[in-house]
């Protein structure tokens, strides 16, 4: 069956992708130079606040269920100074039945509230520093999705070793803010759907071919059909946890045979919507064209959906 009968068959999970798309809205102004913040960037701007317009860090440490490790816990541990703690299996769709689904408005709104983060805040969300660029650009995905200013740090790793301050123990609890219900700034993306449409997958490669097991119990591994193999740890330099450089991603792209036209669109996936976003990022640093779009509930919902008899899961090297 063809991608694009497949995104477009009403019986077919392209239901499931029009429900959950989300196109990347636009921002409001920026204090800091790019999406992609340096460590000595963002010292600087909180050492050097600018009137009322605040800097606020914010970490999103997260990991997978099959790791011992709690984002919460590892926060407390070491952080940056007043940095608030975004949870991703908090700050979700309660509704949902699958993991840390984009919230609604009022959910997101009643979270920055209690965390005292306002409208004019500029963020800049950040990992672990044991992972590097992981789960980070979820968060500063669901903060573009109600239209909030935000940046990925990149990232918290070389921000420990070049010395820049940290703290630990536990936090106070932080002065509350009115922060607005904008409601959700998404749509379905149905109808944006074009014929020229590349499906991206950032899991590991195992994953993708069906040859190693998805970290939750019973569900199966494999790929949508037609779908490209990226693993996001592909577009992570190995020793200092950062993506890599605007080059080395261009090479990348190119090589996995990715369209970087405008003409194509890119849909993006993963495991849950997570490392999805961090392809994301790295197709932006690239410069590649095109929408993109995150597939929230990814390979979980997918392969909860529909059945490998339909032909929809494909379990074969790339």
């Amino acid at each position: 069956m063809a991608l694009t009968k497949i995104l477009k068959a009403p019986t077919s999970p392209s239901l499931l992708l029009s429900a959950a798309l989300h196109p990347f809205t636009v921002m409001s102004s920026r204090r800091l130079s790019s999406f992609i913040v340096t460590p000595s960037e963002l010292a600087t701007a909180l050492e050097k606040p600018n009137g009322s317009s605040r800097v606020v860090p914010v970490s999103a440490e997260w990991y997978l269920p099959n790791d011992p490790r709690k984002g919460y816990e590892q926060y407390l541990a070491l952080r940056i100074p007043h940095a608030r703690f975004f949870d991703l299996d908090a700050i979700k769709d309660e509704d949902s039945p699958y993991p840390h689904m984009l919230p609604n408005g009022e959910v997101f709104a009643k979270a920055m509230g209690e965390l005292g983060i306002r409208r004019e805040d500029t963020i800049v969300v950040y990992d672990s520093p044991h992972i590097g660029i992981f789960s980070a650009p979820r968060a500063a995905w669901t903060f573009k999705v109600f239209g909030h200013d935000k940046d990925v740090l990149n990232n918290f790793k070389l921000w420990k070793e070049q010395g820049l301050p940290s703290e630990s123990g536990e936090i106070r609890a932080w002065d509350k803010t009115s922060y607005p219900d904008s409601k959700e700034m998404v749509k379905h993306a149905e109808d944006s759907i074009r014929e020229h449409v590349e499906i991206i997958d950032a899991r590991p490669d195992g994953r993708f071919c069906g040859t190693d097991p998805e970290p939750r119990p019973g569900l199966p591994s494999g790929h949508v059909p037609g779908s490209i193999s990226i693993s996001f740890s592909e577009l992570i330099d190995p020793a200092t946890k950062a993506l890599k450089t605007k080059e080395e991603l261009c090479h990348i792209f190119l090589e996995k045979g990715i369209d970087t036209s405008p003409k194509t669109d890119k849909i993006l996936m993963c495991g849950t919507g997570v490392t999805a976003v961090v392809l994301h990022s790295a197709l932006e640093l690239a410069g590649v064209g095109g929408n993109k779009k995150v597939y929230d509930g990814s390979w979980t919902e997918w392969a909860q959906r529909v059945d490998e008899s339909s032909g929809l899961i494909v379990k074969k090297p790339r």
